[in-house]
């Protein structure tokens, strides 16, 4: 267990939540512009709950010994990986049962504060259909991969939560009184 909680208040680990999300948003990326599949509604807004697991990441690597904003980083784990998970069910869920009644919209429902669409919509505009699957590996949709990556992020947050939060183990203690 020490071994776990000396991990989990590391600057790795939390790099680690960094670079894997990285690699998979410059992935949605290269099948946007270098395969040209169009990402729908729902693949936006799993790639913003991917730029989340980003930020809870570079948050955690950058204060991996306070226990206050690793609390922070953990929240905003959890926050994305069950957005994007909900998000990548709701996906294969159109893919699997289509339905003249259940569609996605065509522009994501951003705050009006932060239209992300209309700021950055090389990366936040929508220009495909959430009931299309043109990709399929290994029998597996992108939506159902994507299923399987939110769970293994909400895995290991459930692996993580607690040693993460646990007094720091990587600095040295202090006596309580002086002799």
């Amino acid at each position: 267990m020490k071994t776990l909680v000396r991990f989990s208040q590391s600057r790795i680990a939390w790099l680690s939540l960094t670079f894997s999300a990285l690699l998979l948003e410059i992935i949605a990326l290269f099948f946007q512009y270098g395969m040209q599949l169009n990402p729908c509604v729902m693949c936006i807004y799993q790639r913003l709950a991917m730029i989340g697991l980003i930020v809870a990441g570079v948050i955690g690597s950058l204060a991996y010994r306070s226990r206050f904003m690793r609390f922070i980083a953990i929240i905003l784990w959890g926050v994305s990986s069950i957005w994007g998970l909900k998000f990548a069910i709701d996906l294969v869920d159109l893919q699997t049962n289509p339905s003249p009644f259940a569609t996605c919209a065509f522009l994501p429902e951003f705050p009006s504060w932060m239209p992300l669409h209309e700021w950055i919509p090389s990366i936040f505009m929508p220009s495909g259909m959430c009931t299309d699957a043109p990709w399929i590996f290994g029998g597996f949709s992108m939506g159902q991969w994507m299923i399987g990556i939110f769970s293994a992020y909400c895995i290991a947050l459930v692996i993580f939560i607690i040693p993460a939060l646990r007094k720091n183990v990587n600095q040295p203690t202090r006596p309580m009184f002086k002799m």
